[in-house]
């Protein structure tokens, strides 16, 4: 099975940045897409970005220009950089893999355990 870690969380001020990290482990065929949602206090899961193995990449409009989600593939693990942080990015963010543990099994969601970002001053 595949373990996914995230990890560069905290507490930061507006306007500062962060980095986060999420590492996959176990067995590990392919990671055919990362996303990173992030759930807001009293608020639903949101997307906020999305990587295919091919390196297209996608946005919440919310965070359009301040976020960028990359991956290095050999090290099977995805990055969220987070720029020009605001009060509302304040968020438990999870990482997610659609990934195939074998060559002979189907691909399938993995999740993370989150981590959490809090921006104030």
């Amino acid at each position: 099975q595949v373990q996914l870690v995230e990890s560069g969380g905290g507490l930061v001020q507006p306007g500062g940045s962060l980095r986060l990290s999420c590492a996959a482990s176990g067995s590990i065929f392919s990671i055919y897409r990362w996303t990173w949602y992030r759930r807001a206090p009293g608020k639903q899961r949101d997307l906020v970005a999305t990587i295919t193995s091919g390196g297209t990449t996608t946005y919440a409009d919310s965070v359009k220009g301040r976020f960028t989600i990359s991956r290095d593939n050999a090290k099977h693990t995805v990055y969220l950089q987070i720029n020009t942080l605001r009060p509302e990015d304040t968020a438990v963010y999870y990482c997610n893999a659609d990934a195939s543990p074998t060559f002979y099994s189907g691909s399938r969601p993995y999740w993370g355990q989150g981590t959490q970002v809090t921006v104030s001053s």
